[in-house]
């Protein structure tokens, strides 16, 4: 392993460095080397933080046993620096990509040329359910790879319906895998290490917080070409997952449901801002110029 790489991966282990420090640090200087050099002072000037954290994140990186920590993974956890040509390729062309990757599974499978996205309530209908499985079992058999959160309801939905139809899908999870959530999905999860793929911007060892949520979503939009959103409400995650994927310049489909029905307001909201409306798999096609019988 080069210096580089051991260097980032240390450094992703400070909990004093978010991934957005991390990723302005590797832009600064590609080899890091600057970890060592700025003084406490400098890193206001360059990051915008104080020099108390500035001290406690080099005293973190200082103390850190980091071969002991390759150690621990070496078997169980797999990670992908940005530069590095196994690096999901959508996902480098976000604004904020997480600048380390670990995964346990194939991560060739974000290298296909055919991603999608879904995302939507915990709490589906069987209308949900059956609008999600009628939209993805097309495209599945066109080898889509289905991309989602592993949360309840449609993200697992979307992972079961793609491994049930023999296809493959990736799940994007909040904390690190070593601590896998909901605890309902723990099956799911090892099926998906097993044959499919599971990846986080987190060290194995971080639990997930609330704040890593919204986070993790823009890496499930930025794997994809596009998003569906099926039944979110008017606030929720999948909508800020929806807002991402603009920003990414990706697509956003969505799912129109009932007028009476609060889980869909926020899905006919997005429609009725530009999202295009879906009803088949070809209309996502469609989209990208692709063919599908």
């Amino acid at each position: 392993m080069d210096i580089v790489t051991k260097t980032l991966f240390a450094l992703s282990h400070c909990k004093g460095i978010s991934s957005l420090l991390l990723y302005r640090l590797l832009k600064l200087d590609p080899t890091l080397t600057i970890i060592h050099s700025l003084k406490e002072s400098e890193w206001s000037g360059y990051f915008n933080i104080t020099k108390e954290k500035a001290y406690t994140i080099k005293r973190e990186f200082a103390s850190l046993q980091v071969d002991a920590l390759l150690e621990t993974y070496k078997q169980q956890i797999c990670f992908v620096p940005l530069y590095d040509n196994n690096y999901p390729p959508l996902l480098k062309e976000i604004s904020d990509p997480p600048p380390i990757l670990y995964y346990k599974g194939d991560i060739r499978l974000t290298h296909q040329r055919y991603l999608i996205s879904v995302v939507g309530t915990r709490y589906p209908t069987n209308y949900g359910q059956t609008a999600l499985e009628h939209l993805l079992k097309p495209l599945i058999r066109e080898d889509w790879i289905i991309v989602s959160g592993m949360a309840k309801g449609i993200d697992t939905i979307g992972h079961e319906t793609a491994i049930k139809n023999g296809g493959k899908t990736i799940a994007v999870i909040a904390g690190g895998l070593f601590f896998l959530y909901p605890k309902q999905n723990i099956p799911l999860a090892k099926t998906l290490m097993e044959s499919h793929l599971i990846l986080s911007e987190h060290p194995p060892v971080t639990p997930p917080q609330k704040w890593h949520f919204p986070m993790r979503n823009r890496i499930i939009s930025g794997l994809s070409l596009g998003t569906i959103i099926i039944q979110a409400k008017k606030r929720s995650g999948s909508l800020i997952t929806a807002h991402q994927a603009l920003e990414q310049n990706r697509e956003v489909f969505a799912v129109p449901g009932s007028i009476f029905d609060e889980n869909s307001s926020g899905a006919n909201e997005l429609i009725q801002s530009g999202a295009k409306l879906i009803q088949h798999a070809s209309n996502i096609i469609e989209e990208f110029s692709f063919s599908i019988d």
